[in-house]
C-alpha cells in the first residue's frame, strides 16, 4: 500500500526544464576541439556547482579567468548568457504541473540553482507561479544531496516527510531525501512519471 501524498515536490534540472552547458557554447565556439577543451576542463558542471551552493559568480568568474585566461570571453559569457543553457521544458512535465495544479495538489521545488541564476531565470518561467515555495539552494548556501536541504524544505513547506513526494532525476538526491523519509520517484521521463502519479491518484 503506498503511503498518501498530500503534495508533491519538484527537482527543476532535467526535470522540469532542460540543462545543457552545451547549449550555449556551440553558440560561441567554432572549432571543436576547443569547445570539448571548454566543456571538459573549463565551465564544467563541477565548477558550476560551487555557484549553486552559494558562491557568488564574482568570485568564481575572476578565478576562473586566472586559471584558464584564453578562455576568459566564455566564461564571462557563461555568467551573463546563463539562460541560454537552458533550451526549453522537459517534454511532458509541464504538462503534470498543470494536472496537478488543476486537481489542488500542492507544489513545491527544491532546487540546486544559483542565487544569482535563478534571479535571471525565474522571471521568464512562469509555471513556478503554480508553486507554493522554492527552496533554491543558491540563496540558502545548502544543496542537494546534503540531508540539510531536505530538514530546511520540510520546515518552509510544513509538512512531515512521508507527506510529500520528491521527484529528481539525481540518484544521490533522490537517496538523500528518501533517507530523510520523503517519499520519492526518480526521474527519467514524464510518462514514467505520469504512470506513478496516476498510480498514487494524483492525477
Amino acid at each position: 500500500m503506498v503511503a498518501s501524498v498530500e503534495a508533491v515536490v519538484f527537482d527543476v534540472g532535467r526535470v522540469l526544464y532542460q540543462w545543457q552547458i552545451a547549449s550555449l557554447f556551440e553558440k560561441i565556439v567554432d572549432d571543436k576541439a576547443r569547445l570539448r577543451k571548454l566543456l571538459d576542463e573549463v565551465v564544467t558542471e563541477e565548477w558550476h556547482f560551487q555557484h549553486d551552493r552559494g558562491r557568488p559568480l564574482g568570485e568564481m568568474v575572476p578565478e576562473r579567468i586566472e586559471l584558464y585566461p584564453d578562455f576568459a570571453e566564455e566564461i564571462r559569457a557563461y555568467a551573463t548568457r546563463f539562460n541560454e543553457t537552458i533550451p526549453g521544458p522537459v517534454e511532458g512535465s509541464h504538462e503534470l504541473v498543470e494536472r496537478l495544479d488543476a486537481q489542488g495538489v500542492p507544489l513545491f521545488a527544491i532546487t540546486n540553482f544559483g542565487a544569482e541564476f535563478w534571479a535571471g531565470f525565474r522571471p521568464t518561467a512562469p509555471i513556478f507561479d503554480r508553486f507554493r515555495d522554492i527552496v533554491v539552494s543558491g540563496e540558502e548556501c545548502l544543496a542537494k544531496p546534503d540531508p540539510a536541504i531536505f530538514t530546511l524544505a520540510e520546515e518552509r513547506f510544513a509538512l512531515h516527510p512521508s507527506a510529500m513526494l520528491f521527484i529528481d532525476d539525481n540518484e544521490a538526491n533522490i537517496e538523500s531525501a528518501q533517507g530523510c523519509g520523503w517519499q520519492v520517484h526518480h526521474f527519467t521521463d514524464a510518462a514514467r512519471l505520469e504512470a506513478d502519479l496516476s498510480a498514487r491518484g494524483l492525477i
